[in-house]
């Protein structure tokens, strides 16, 4: 009686929030795959806190039919990848800006914006748009994925048929105090190619973003994301991804303040010999939730897949982490791999971890751990007895104790950047 009273409850949280939307219009291959979403997410409703997988965040802000305020935040500092060579598109307040982005074409790149190719009846994207984000509500539902697949009206489709030149930046602008912006973004990747994607920015007051990769046998996608600055935004973004043998996934997300964000990451392995990578890292004080929930499913022989999530809070911040391995029966030979840790700066920040393995097969190597603590006082004694400043020895050990999540950036550019940022972050809060 008790699960169907909840049940009730979120499908009736679910009308609340769809009283006030209406289907966007589309062609066929649109249409179709924007109502099936919408039936998910009536038959599932909207999340609650008595759901296994938002225990430790309240999604209340998330679902609610109108975003919470949110100032904008005024920043000095020059936006995040600007030095690099790079194709922008640029989103405001979730609508895009023509005029501050560059031109949609690269060599070996289709880029088309949603709101355009939704019209057609045919398309390719008919084959990803919202296919990978229903195969990820089994076993664990997603609902505001579901929302986000019915209802977003813009978005980039990416479809890419040879290594790319440079990489793409998608930039997020947020101008409105109650600004609510949903986007998706499609990514679809021959046999073969390769990109580099970037996104960057805090985007709107409440953001829900959904990102779609489907990798071709051998290809390779590499993702590398900026999240903030604004302190009193919310987000949940889901990273759907599906790769075929041989390809390799990798993603690594920085977050910097945001009063709540939470990060969904699903990979399924569809080929042998793939190869994903998931990682973040994350620092925050005061009003601060950071969320980041992983579902890896290895379904083929002799796939890899590697977790590091590192979590700096205090003053009261907190952070969350459930991560899960899934090894089917015949996913023979898996290696995989996850560890998150919190570094606590104070004793009034929080850290909850939910690591989880599920094996069903014999011949895998799969570990997990999971660990929560402060600064290490001899490293700290070593420092300063060498004649480094406390407030400075305890930044070098935070920025060592985020390495291992900011190492798993191959490009040594981005890397020295994000590393920047955090350093940045760090002597804002010191001074």
């Amino acid at each position: 009686m008790a699960r169907a009273q909840l049940l009730a409850a979120k499908r009736a949280a679910a009308e609340t929030r769809l009283a006030e939307l209406r289907l966007p219009e589309g062609g066929g291959w649109a249409r179709r795959a924007r109502e099936a979403a919408l039936a998910r997410l009536r038959e599932s409703g909207l999340p609650g806190r008595r759901d296994e997988y938002w225990r430790f965040t309240r999604p209340d802000t998330l679902i609610a039919p109108e975003a919470p305020a949110a100032a904008v935040a005024k920043v000095d500092e020059a936006p995040v990848f600007d030095a690099l060579e790079r194709l922008k598109i640029v989103f405001v307040d979730g609508v895009f800006d023509a005029q501050a982005s560059d031109d949609l074409s690269l060599e070996g790149v289709s880029i088309e914006r949603l709101s355009t190719a939704a019209k057609a009846d045919l398309h390719w994207a008919r084959d990803v748009y919202g296919v990978l984000e229903a195969r990820g509500q089994s076993p664990v539902e997603r609902p505001l994925a579901a929302l986000n697949t019915a209802f977003a009206e813009d978005g980039v489709l990416i479809n890419v048929s040879h290594p790319t030149s440079k990489p793409i930046n998608l930039i997020y602008c947020h101008e409105s105090e109650s600004s609510d912006a949903m986007l998706h973004h499609v990514v679809r990747l021959a046999p073969g190619a390769a990109l580099t994607l970037l996104e960057n920015g805090p985007a709107a007051a409440r953001f829900n973003k959904v990102l779609e990769v489907d990798l071709g046998e051998g290809a390779r996608f590499d993702h590398v994301r900026a999240q903030g600055s604004d302190r009193a935004r919310r987000a949940v973004t889901h990273v759907f991804a599906r790769l075929a043998a041989q390809s390799r996934f990798k993603s690594f997300t920085l977050t910097v303040n945001g009063v709540l964000t939470r990060n969904e990451c699903v990979v399924e392995f569809a080929g042998e010999g793939a190869v994903a990578h998931v990682a973040g890292a994350c620092v925050g004080d005061g009003a601060f939730h950071h969320d980041d929930t992983v579902f890896i499913t290895h379904d083929a022989v002799g796939c890899e897949s590697r977790q590091v999530f590192k979590k700096v809070l205090r003053d009261g911040a907190e952070g969350v982490f459930q991560g899960k391995i899934l090894v089917r029966p015949d996913a023979q030979k898996t290696d995989g791999y996850q560890i998150s840790q919190a570094l606590l700066l104070d004793g009034d920040s929080q850290f909850f971890a939910k690591p989880e393995l599920e094996i069903h097969a014999d011949d895998v190597i799969c570990s997990h751990g999971s660990t929560i603590g402060a600064i290490d006082e001899e490293a700290l004694f070593y420092l300063r007895s060498r004649g480094v400043p406390r407030h400075l020895a305890s930044d070098l050990l935070t920025l060592a104790f985020l390495a291992e999540a900011t190492q798993e950036v191959e490009d040594a550019r981005l890397r020295e950047e994000l590393t920047d940022r955090l350093d940045a972050w760090l002597a804002r809060r010191r001074d």
